[in-house]
């Protein structure tokens, strides 16, 4: 199984400046290839304490040069606030400048911050997913920009430098509801896992898209990725204490940040799934949605992480696991502990084990790249 971490860039509380949060979060990023973690990778989001990566892209092109092998991944670039065309080219650069290393993950935002900080309506957010991913993964092959919709217009203009290396089999995106599932089926890239549905929702969801990627592109579709919110201990007991104080210290975040509970989520066009986790939390709670996310997550002793991870894996057939292991104010020796235990305890048998096919496929494709650009 591929093993990766993320990192994250909470500021939660602000008990520390944003500087030392990113003096910390680096150097766990820093950690991870002497570690022997494959992949690091971090989000995008904005205006916020939940995460501040305002440019995922950037993040990684600087790991990039302090790295040699690692997976550079993004979870996610969030395309309605970004030109396509702008992406094309980033994305195209930082594979130029790390050997061909990216993993790219996209997504399509739910923050209304967010949404309303770049002027943008949040309900075009699912038609401007597809018109700006269709745009850009056409690109990305044929190495020209160019798309006609309803929402994106792009006269031909080539891509420079010139992708020189397939996406096609590496390109993954975060679906949470089940629409977004049947999108990115037809839009043929795999799947991001960011937990928080039951795992036997994510495994039913999982078999629908399976089906659907196979009917429109005639092969199997990409072994999903899975993320989590990692925390080992030798005790279980104190695993459990710290997985409810910083894990549910993350949820608080989520629900902070996303606003799930708030009243414009109730009739938000594009976001009809959300809507139903807005009546649930009316039913049940703050603290009830935190201990059932918490719960979703990886922690406790070794063995009990590596085993909850293999969980995971018989009901998605994830092929890789990226943790996350700072977030919601842990302090950062903690976090360091925290990772370097996971590293020298359970990574190695996690690499041990056959996942099956690697996170990235595009040397086992046929090389289509500028086909689109020669019919």
């Amino acid at each position: 199984m591929h093993v990766g971490m993320a990192a994250v860039f909470q500021n939660t509380g602000r008990t520390l400046t944003d500087r030392q949060i990113y003096l910390n979060e680096v150097a766990l990023a820093d950690m991870a290839e002497p570690l022997g973690f494959e992949s690091v990778w971090s989000v995008e989001h904005h205006f916020t304490d939940y995460t501040m990566c305002p440019d995922v892209v950037q993040f990684l092109s600087y790991m990039a040069g302090r790295t040699k092998s690692v997976r550079l991944g993004s979870m996610v670039v969030v395309l309605p606030w970004h030109d396509p065309m702008r992406v094309a080219e980033q994305i195209s650069m930082l594979d130029h400048l790390s050997g061909g290393r990216m993993i790219l993950g996209l997504g399509r935002g739910a923050g209304k911050v967010e949404f309303d900080g770049f002027r943008l309506d949040m309900g075009d957010s699912r038609e401007l997913f597809v018109e700006y991913g269709e745009a850009l993964l056409k690109g990305l092959e044929s190495g020209v920009m160019q798309y006609q919709g309803k929402h994106y217009k792009q006269p031909p203009v080539e891509i420079r430098p010139a992708p020189f290396k397939s996406f096609r089999g590496r390109t993954y995106a975060a679906a949470v509801s089940p629409e977004s599932a049947r999108i990115m089926a037809r839009l043929g890239v795999g799947l991001l896992i960011i937990p928080q549905k039951p795992w036997r929702e994510v495994e039913k969801e999982l078999t629908e898209y399976n089906q659907l990627y196979r009917e429109i592109n005639g092969t199997d579709a990409p072994q999903p990725i899975s993320a989590g919110w990692t925390f080992v201990d030798e005790s279980a007991e104190r695993a459990r204490e710290m997985a409810v104080k910083y894990i549910g210290g993350y949820y608080r975040t989520v629900l902070d940040h996303y606003q799930f509970a708030g009243e414009h989520m109730k009739n938000q066009r594009g976001y009809e799934y959300y809507a139903k986790m807005n009546e649930k939390l009316a039913v049940y709670g703050d603290q009830k949605a935190i201990e059932f996310f918490a719960d979703l997550q990886v922690y406790g002793t070794p063995e009990q992480v590596y085993e909850k991870i293999m969980a995971i894996h018989r009901q998605t057939r994830n092929s890789a696991y990226v943790g996350v292991f700072s977030y919601a104010g842990m302090p950062h020796e903690e976090a360091a502990r925290n990772m370097t235990m996971f590293a020298r305890t359970v990574m190695p048998e996690l690499r041990k084990f056959d996942a099956g096919a690697p996170i990235d496929r595009s040397a086992m494709l046929p090389d289509l790249r500028y086909a689109a650009a020669a019919e």
